[in-house]
Formats: C-alpha cells, sequence, structure tokens
C-alpha cells in the first residue's frame, strides 16, 4: 500500500499494553522509544505481537520542541 504521508517511521513492536478498548503498543524505531494507542480491535486486526515489523505514520498539526537556553 501507498500512501501520501512523508513520516513514515520503519519500527518493531516492544510491548503491547491493551486497555478496554485502546491499547499502547510501544515501537522501537532506530534506537528511538516511540507509543502508539491504537483501537484494541486494531491491533487485533492488524496481527500486532511483539517483534511484528510496523510502519508508523505520523501525522500530526502540531509538533512542540523545547531548547534550553
Amino acid at each position: 500500500m501507498q500512501l501520501s504521508a512523508r513520516n513514515q517511521i520503519p519500527a518493531s513492536v516492544t510491548n503491547i499494553n491493551d486497555g478496554e478498548a485502546i491499547a499502547n503498543v510501544e515501537l522501537a524505531a532506530n534506537g528511538v522509544r516511540l507509543v502508539a494507542s491504537i483501537t484494541v480491535e486494531a491491533v487485533r486486526q492488524l496481527g500486532l505481537a511483539e517483534r511484528s515489523n510496523v510502519t508508523a505514520v505520523i501525522k500530526a498539526s502540531d509538533v512542540m520542541l523545547a531548547a534550553d537556553g
């Protein structure tokens, strides 16, 4: 599948914390930890498990940065 989104980051699933409706999927992306909050149903539909290889597609209307000084 091709996407127009440019913020695509290859990652590996390191942990899945299921809630009642939402799961926090922890990812390792080239030494960076990311967490995606998706529905438990989506986890099942995608067949996600630890060590699954995925692509994190990031869409955000704002990105905030902070710097010392």
